[in-house]
């Protein structure tokens, strides 16, 4: 059953898709598929066919290059033999410390013609040497670099030549260590060994040559070569490197071919077409490597030009697809955005001109019902805006009777017990909270004058308790001057007192501190060292902060509880009326070590 568990997907899928999606997708699957199958057959025998075409010119290119190093082993064979015709020469090599002075001048410029005339005959020669069995170096060169002559002898190419058998011999591509200058580069030396007349060892001909005079090509093979990238590598009868054509394309330095030199070149590499050939003689093989890739280039923009024309098909299918599907998927569309509109809150009728049929009158009987369920929200939302205004003006001015009331309790009992001027003293102070009470409105309010007013209110209370709180404010100017709604600080104050206050042997000790945070909001903290609440109290007066979000639009209060924190659900309620539910009132405490109120506001200036 799982293998047909990508059918139920698939249909699945099928069924899901939109509309619109559906006509394309069909239309795609016909037009779509014979085009891929037939592309597909077309690129695989034009590859195939490319592939033999490349291998018929690349035995073609091998068969030119076994020619030319076989005219090239042909030319030379007959130019070293050239020197064995002068018998006399032979016959002297090794014995020139035995002729008289003027034999020896005369024989060493025998000698100096006889390599003069063979690179007049083979310009492309070097550096021509003539070493005689007795290890003397007879050379003439074309250029102004000269050979030392125990460096040549020291080479190791040189001490191979002894054990060659063949006497006509072609050594791997060198450096040109043994010159003078010490230049760059490789040279590959041709030679012949000399015998005498007995068939002893008479000397060597040696002929220093550039690896690229080897193989000449003509200009069309040259620039094939380059367009396919081949590489051409002949090698010695071990395997030693005589030409490498990325020396010659100047991919690589004879430097770096010389010292990653380790043998034949592997043949099983899937990405190249490998032909191997050699001379009749074998002295010399030929490796042809042709990169597979660059034979495909051309097959390759083929396949690009049918990618091309595929995408455009496909494209005029889509077109012709929701050209045709258009009139049936454009009032579907129209309604669906219209419907997404109302998820959001915006309640527009489609006001686009429709047809007569069944999508017409669906999209008219919807228009209907967004205009009468857009009439009905504007109702309720203007009656609980009213409904806020009245709740919030009652919580305003729900604290003012009682601040009012224990002032004047406080005034009455001082002026009971002591008749002295600090009666005077507190109307004053009375008279300020007045004014900061009822001079300002929630738009003109500051914590700045939030502050003043409980430092008001703790002073008329040090009076009646014989200096026993103390306040401490930690605000930063722009937390002053940033704006609150009116009667936040001095209710929390005061319950700090009414319930945090033990007796008049030790100072309250009252501290405002806040910060911003870094969503631009104010963080305020107003904490006491008083008596502190149990866990469960803590609790209890939580759960009635929280309850201020259900509370905040609720006009008649009195299913309250009298005397359980109605200062702070007070503040409570005007933060959620007046901030939003984002912004709240909390409380932490421990028994003996003081409560803590902690609010949270928005920024904003005043």
């Amino acid at each position: 059953m799982a293998k047909f568990g990508w059918i139920r997907r698939a249909h699945s899928v099928m069924r899901n898709m939109k509309l619109q999606h559906k006509f394309t997708a069909s239309y795609l699957l016909v037009c779509l598929i014979p085009l891929l199958i037939v592309s597909a057959i077309i690129y695989n025998r034009s590859a195939a066919n490319l592939e033999d075409s490349s291998m018929e010119f690349a035995s073609l290119y091998t068969s030119q290059i076994e020619s030319s190093i076989n005219q090239f082993m042909e030319e030379y064979d007959r130019i070293t033999k050239s020197v064995l015709v002068d018998g006399d020469i032979i016959s002297r090599l090794g014995m020139e410390d035995r002729l008289a002075m003027d034999e020896l001048i005369s024989h060493k410029m025998t000698i100096q013609r006889v390599l003069m005339r063979v690179t007049v005959l083979k310009p492309e020669i070097g550096s021509l040497m003539l070493v005689t069995s007795r290890n003397t170096v007879h050379q003439y060169s074309t250029s102004v670099s000269v050979v030392n002559d125990a460096q040549l002898l020291s080479q190791d190419w040189y001490q191979a030549i002894h054990s060659a058998e063949d006497k006509f011999f072609i050594t791997a591509a060198h450096d040109r260590s043994y010159y003078e200058d010490k230049g760059e580069g490789a040279v590959f030396t041709v030679g012949r060994v000399l015998l005498n007349a007995d068939g002893s060892y008479a000397g060597v001909l040696l002929m220093d040559l550039d690896p690229f005079q080897l193989l000449k090509l003509n200009q069309n093979f040259v620039v094939a070569r380059d367009r396919y990238d081949m590489r051409v590598i002949i090698s010695t009868e071990a395997g030693e490197i005589v030409y490498h054509s990325d020396a010659a394309s100047g991919k690589r330095t004879w430097k770096e071919i010389l010292a990653s030199q380790d043998g034949p070149a592997p043949v099983n590499d899937d990405n190249l077409i490998v032909l191997n050939g050699s001379g009749p003689d074998a002295k010399l093989t030929v490796r042809t490597e042709i990169p597979r890739d660059m034979l495909l280039l051309k097959i390759g923009k083929m396949k690009y030009l049918t990618y091309f024309v595929i995408v455009v098909c496909a494209l005029f299918i889509m077109f012709v697809s929701m050209a045709l599907s258009y009139t049936i998927i454009r009032p579907i569309k129209n309604l669906r955005r219209s419907m997404k509109q109302a998820e959001a809150g915006q309640y527009a009728p489609i006001e686009k001109q429709m047809a007569n049929d069944e999508l017409g009158s669906l999209v008219h009987s919807y228009n209907k019902m967004i205009v009468t369920i857009k009439s009905l929200i504007e109702n309720v939302y203007m009656a609980e805006i009213k409904q806020r205004q009245a709740k919030f003006l009652a919580l305003q001015n729900q604290i003012n009777p009682h601040m009012l009331y224990n002032t004047l309790e406080s005034i009455r009992m001082k002026a009971l017990v002591k008749e002295q001027d600090e009666i005077a003293g507190m109307i004053k102070i009375l008279a300020r909270m007045f004014r900061l009470a009822l001079g300002k409105d929630v738009n003109q309010n500051r914590i700045r004058h939030e502050v003043e007013y409980a430092g008001n209110y703790l002073q008329l209370q040090n009076i009646r308790f014989d200096n026993r709180f103390t306040l401490d404010c930690r605000l930063e100017e722009e937390v002053l001057n940033s704006a609150i709604i009116p009667l936040v600080f001095q209710p929390i104050v005061e319950n700090s007192i009414n319930h945090g206050f033990l007796d008049y042997s030790r100072q309250m000790h009252i501290r405002i501190e806040g910060s911003l945070t870094p969503e631009r909001n104010i963080l305020i903290r107003v904490t006491d060292d008083g008596g502190g609440m149990p866990p469960e109290k803590v609790e209890e007066v939580n759960a009635l902060l929280l309850d201020a979000e259900t509370d905040k639009l609720k006009l008649d209060d009195s299913g309250e509880k009298s005397g359980k924190g109605i200062g702070l659900k007070n503040i409570a309620e005007r933060i959620k009326l007046h901030y939003g539910d984002g912004y709240s009132l909390a409380v932490s405490s421990r028994p003996g070590e003081g409560t803590t109120v902690e609010l949270l506001i928005p920024a904003q200036e005043a």
